[in-house]
């Protein structure tokens, strides 16, 4: 056995109560239970174990709770329940993260998903962390390299930063994703697979990450049949696991796919604990929750190290002011939006240039690189605007310098964003100065668009 396996042994050991609290079932409708037992012990968020005569046995949570009950959401169909079956407390949910989940499937709930036996850490953690002290949180830091050119250059994503993927489903945002963990400079890679479909978990661990990518990767999933209480609960797990390792000084890659799955299993939890779902379908403190987790992202504190943060956000009709995606814009530091009109026509990554903004630049990048990326936005932004009239023949040349060169640069520009290599920023641009180079576009200045 090794020494992390026998040390989480031993912590397991130290871990176990001697003592229970049960209460009984009292009554059970339209998808909560209500057990008499508890309601003087048991807290608001703190886990519990229903037995049913049956022989059923499922978990569940607290909702809420008065002077005679504890009002609970299973985690599992009620299915064998019954009045009188037994209910078990558990209190709070803390997991123990250490070094030997490096590599390992873990549950939403801080268990293995892989058949073997997962060794506990030292310092239990709880999965709704504060975030750090915003007078004490460093600045953004370095840019990281991606393979991409488009986020080398146009969109550069830095140390600390926070970011979206906002798109359509099949537009490719999950592939994207996938090449992040791949090829993005990262001492840990956590991937929350939130409400992920089932067959996606081992294609994306064996396929995407492989034998080599797993070795600095840990995998945080809950399925799409799985209780919107695990749902939920996959993307705080998966924050508590990154907040462990970077309050050891490493740099973490945090990739969530998808916070709109979380939102929507959110929405299931506050709808059956009594919320009005207010907002467009969804209840009030959605937007807490989102900002709560996302905040939690970010440049860590002194002798700290960062989370820099990839979320995807699943657009319905490809809508940018649905309400999540108006959440996640507001606490973002930055968004990249996919197309699915640019996906259609064969180009991935589908990003659509004019409607994404890294708020990383300027600082980002120096004055000349600031000068590259304010004249291909101005470039790509006339032709988006004139596409139409373009491609019916309506336009004739010389009646816009600008677009003229536009025209000129489009296709070269294009083929740029979609360049998949390791070139490093300084070859990057070096690489998008001479597409604008030989259309002529070097003379286009003006000040940087950022929006």
């Amino acid at each position: 056995m090794t020494t992390l396996a026998l040390e989480g042994l031993l912590e397991d050991i130290r871990q176990i109560q001697v003592t229970r609290t049960f209460g009984v079932i009292s009554r059970v409708e339209a998808g909560l239970i209500y057990a008499e037992g508890l309601q003087h012990t048991a807290q608001v968020g703190d886990l519990v174990d229903v037995f049913a005569s049956s022989g059923a046995r499922m978990g569940g949570e607290v909702l809420s709770l008065s002077q005679t009950t504890a009002i609970i959401l299973p985690d599992a169909p009620l299915d064998g329940v019954s009045i009188g079956d037994e209910v078990m407390l558990r209190g709070a949910l803390k997991i123990a993260p250490s070094d030997a989940w490096i590599g390992r499937i873990v549950d939403a709930s801080g268990g293995p998903m892989d058949g073997y036996y997962l060794p506990r850490g030292p310092l239990p953690r709880a999965i709704r962390a504060s975030v750090p002290n915003p007078a004490f949180r460093r600045g953004l830091g370095e840019r990281i390299e991606t393979s991409m050119c488009v986020f080398n250059t146009l969109l550069p994503i830095v140390r600390g930063q926070r970011i979206g993927l906002f798109s359509g489903s099949g537009v490719g945002k999950s592939s994207l994703l996938a090449h992040f963990a791949a090829h993005m400079d990262a001492d840990i890679i956590v991937i929350a697979l939130i409400g992920e479909r089932g067959r996606e978990l081992r294609n994306f661990v064996d396929n995407v990450l492989g034998e080599k990518g797993m070795q600095r990767t840990i995998v945080v999933a809950a399925t799409s049949d799985q209780s919107p209480l695990l749902r939920r609960r996959c993307a705080q797990t998966a924050m508590s696991v990154a907040e462990h390792f970077r309050d050891q000084g490493k740099h973490v890659l945090l990739l969530a796919d998808s916070i709109t799955r979380f939102a929507e299993a959110h929405r299931e939890i506050a709808v059956a604990s009594g919320e009005t779902p207010s907002l467009r379908g969804f209840p009030a403190s959605t937007a807490h929750m989102i900002m709560s987790l996302c905040e939690r992202a970010g440049p860590g504190v002194k002798g700290t190290g960062d989370i820099t943060a990839i979320f995807s956000v699943l657009v319905a009709g490809s809508d940018m002011d649905e309400p999540i995606a108006d959440m996640m814009r507001g606490v973002l530091d930055g968004h990249v939006v996919l197309d699915r009109a640019i996906a259609e026509r064969g180009r991935y990554p589908a990003i659509d240039a004019t409607r994404s903004v890294s708020r990383s630049l300027p600082e980002a990048a120096n004055e000349k690189e600031n000068e590259l990326i304010s004249i291909a936005r101005r470039i790509l932004g006339s032709y988006e605007e004139n596409a139409l009239m373009i491609r019916a023949g309506l336009y004739s040349a010389g009646s816009d310098p600008v677009l003229d060169i536009a025209v000129k640069a489009f296709s070269e520009l294009d083929r740029f964003i979609a360049t998949q290599e390791r070139l490093g920023t300084q070859n990057s641009f070096q690489r998008l100065e001479l597409v604008l180079r030989k259309a002529g576009a070097l003379e286009l200045t003006g000040p940087i668009s950022l929006a």
